[in-house]
């Protein structure tokens, strides 16, 4: 069981229970949102949605003031609790992958555990890194099943768990083959270590907010419900999937329509074949708004970077069936006849 202080519960919010926590502080739900005392922390848990929303990581500059230490976890709460009444799964998502990439930062923070060598204290320096990197492994373990070990200025993982959580990556770095491997361990440096977590951790805080149960309170907090569910409504894209479609486009599209992450590989395959099916750069950008890391400029730009608009001016082809099935993302049926590349679908 994981007995954490403040300090660490501030940079791990999700792995406190919300109403025990609340009830330690002497507060119930219910009291917490209609006194109007607090419409501040409401206020801050609004700006962490619209963070979430924008793509963005939450962040208050008053961090360290110790009178705003408590009121960073309130804030998580009360964000989780806006999110339930609003039924917003789309921005529960985001926000889920927004404080995930949020406990990564401190994670990585903690694993690494730098020192300062022109400090006086080295060895009170030394003491603390230990400490804040056995934490993390910690963390690590008992929230995730993943056994991590310190080996000098590396972690290890042993390489069935690496196989396991690597599997969704699919850039060449990733691969086993390219890893430093001894004695059945993977070494990894703290920023792998925590990128390797990535999708373990999106998919603990996003089963803990579905799992939190909210009482009849939706009175107190409806002016804030209602600007959630206007944010809501720009992400709410239904996306046209055309007969002609071969079934990875299909995929990659549904996909996207349950508001999950696509691949780096599966967008350009997606974004690549709808430009050479003559759709528009923003009819494309469009169908990305309900991916939980979804951010407009960053978007645009690679959309346009592709069709030879911005950049190097090269706009980029459809990748073959040979490169999709290397990737994961073939779901050949009989209609595709042996095609080998999606643009031949229905054509051959």
């Amino acid at each position: 069981m994981l007995n954490l202080g403040t300090d660490e519960i501030i940079k791990y919010p999700f792995i406190a229970e919300a109403k025990e926590y609340l009830k330690d502080k002497g507060f119930t739900l219910e009291q917490f949102v209609n006194d109007p005392d607090h419409k501040l922390i409401i206020d801050m848990a609004y700006e962490r949605i619209k963070s979430a929303a924008n793509g963005k990581i939450y962040l208050n500059k008053n961090i360290n003031k110790p009178s705003f230490l408590p009121r960073e976890i309130f804030s998580f709460i009360i964000a989780v609790v806006l999110l339930k009444l609003s039924n917003a799964d789309v921005l529960i998502k985001k926000f889920a992958l927004s404080e995930a990439r949020r406990a990564e930062k401190h994670l990585e923070k903690d694993l690494e555990a730098k020192i300062n060598i022109h400090s006086d204290n080295i060895r009170k320096q030394l003491e603390y890194k230990k400490s804040q990197q056995e934490l993390a492994i910690k963390i690590i373990k008992e929230l995730f099943s993943i056994n991590i070990q310190k080996n000098n200025d590396y972690f290890i993982i042993s390489v069935p768990d690496y196989l396991k959580h690597s599997i969704h990556f699919h850039e060449l770095e990733w691969k086993l083959v390219n890893r430093y491997v001894h004695h059945g361990f993977v070494f990894l440096t703290p920023h792998e270590t925590v990128r390797l977590l990535r999708q373990k951790i999106n998919y603990y805080i996003f089963s803990r907010i579905q799992s939190i149960k909210v009482g009849n309170i939706k009175h107190s907090l409806q002016n804030y419900i209602n600007n959630i569910n206007i944010m809501t409504k720009k992400f709410n894209v239904a996306s046209t999937v055309s007969t002609v479609y071969p079934p990875c486009i299909k995929h990659a599209l549904h996909v996207l329509d349950d508001g999950e992450n696509l691949s780096h590989f599966g967008r350009l395959m997606l974004a690549t074949f709808l430009l050479g099916k003559k759709k528009s750069v923003n009819e494309i950008v469009t169908l990305f708004k309900k991916a939980p890391d979804y951010n407009e400029k960053i978007t645009l730009y690679q959309i346009q970077h592709l069709a030879g608009i911005s950049g190097s001016k090269t706009k980029y082809n459809c990748p073959s069936c040979k490169k999709i099935k290397i990737h994961n993302l073939c779901f050949a049926t009989s209609e595709c006849n042996n095609i080998v590349n999606p643009f031949q679908f229905k054509r051959k």
